[in-house]
């Protein structure tokens, strides 16, 4: 799915010559492409791609699967034979992430650097037409960061969740990323990526974070915890409520606001669910998932898909 814009822009880009050029090998990048938001893998991936200098991300993807494009050959149509379009009734597209953050260009305009991990998804858009920011990449993008640079990071603790911020600074540390330490809502530091933590009634003042309250459509994100945060109500692809989870259930996903950078969310029901998120904050229990709710330290992928309320 494209807007206008986001068209426009990828358009001018081409006319200007973006694209492959000459220069020293870029190195490895790691190639994702799964269907219905990470359930299904495609040829196995990830794969490794050793990719020259000005690799784009839509080089990489030709080097390894068989792709059809559209308007000038800088968005992706299909994937080995699975395209856009429509599936009883419900829209559906490919959408790409570099390093756990969604594209805002086409694919043929995204130069790639060292250790990307480039996502690519084919699923349903209806209930969300973006979804800016994902947890599946963990540790992107803390480890190689954003178009090239790689920024700090800061965990914003809510008061009376130093335990779990403890725990989620180990668990950055533990993936070789040294993040700061703040009270929530403080301010100062536009490049950063921040991870707030602490219970839905106080993350959910976040400027960013609020969104979620508003559903996939505003925030992305396939999960709605109620406004006492006692409650999480588990989203299908359609947006409509799978299931709702109670006491000692974990939540971790990420937004973003139009031009600036995720921020991530370690949260619970109570200090119970709280506490399983914060050590759920590993790449086995965030791998290939848009965000998680968690029970008894079972990663729930969001959104639900096929499974009915």
């Amino acid at each position: 799915m494209m807007t206008r814009a986001l068209l426009a822009a990828a358009l001018a880009a081409l006319v200007a010559g973006c694209g492959v050029g000459a220069g020293d090998s870029v190195g490895g990048v790691s190639l994702v492409v799964t269907r219905d938001f990470g359930g299904t893998d495609l040829k196995g991936s990830p794969v490794d791609v050793a990719a020259p200098g000005g690799e784009t991300a839509m080089r990489a993807l030709q080097r390894r699967f068989g792709v059809k494009t559209r308007y000038g050959g800088g968005f992706v149509q299909s994937i080995d034979g699975v395209a856009g379009g429509r599936r009883g009734g419900r829209p559906f597209d490919w959408f790409y992430y570099v390093n756990g953050v969604e594209a805002d260009r086409g694919a043929a305009s995204t130069k790639l650097h060292r250790g990307d991990v480039v996502w690519w998804d084919h699923h349903d858009w209806g209930a969300a037409n973006r979804i800016p920011a994902i947890v599946g990449a963990f540790p992107e993008p803390f480890d190689h960061g954003i178009d090239g640079e790689r920024l700090p990071a800061r965990i914003e603790c809510a008061e009376g969740a130093e335990e779990a911020c403890g725990v989620v600074q180990d668990k950055l540390a533990d993936a070789g990323v040294i993040a700061g330490e703040a009270a929530l809502a403080t301010r100062g530091g536009e490049a950063l990526l921040r991870v707030v933590v602490g219970p839905w009634p106080e993350v959910r003042t976040d400027f960013t974070l609020r969104l979620i309250a508003k559903g996939p459509g505003a925030s992305g994100v396939y999960a709605v915890p109620s406004e006492d945060g006692r409650t999480i109500d588990v989203l299908d692809p359609s947006g409509n409520v799978a299931r709702t989870l109670g006491p000692g259930t974990g939540l971790i996903a990420a937004s973003a606001t139009e031009n600036a950078p995720p921020v991530w969310m370690v949260t619970g029901t109570d200090e119970a669910g709280l506490a399983m998120a914060a050590r759920s904050l590993t790449t086995d229990a965030l791998r290939g998932k848009f965000a998680v709710a968690l029970q008894d330290d079972r990663p729930i992928p969001l959104p639900q898909v096929g499974l009915a309320p």
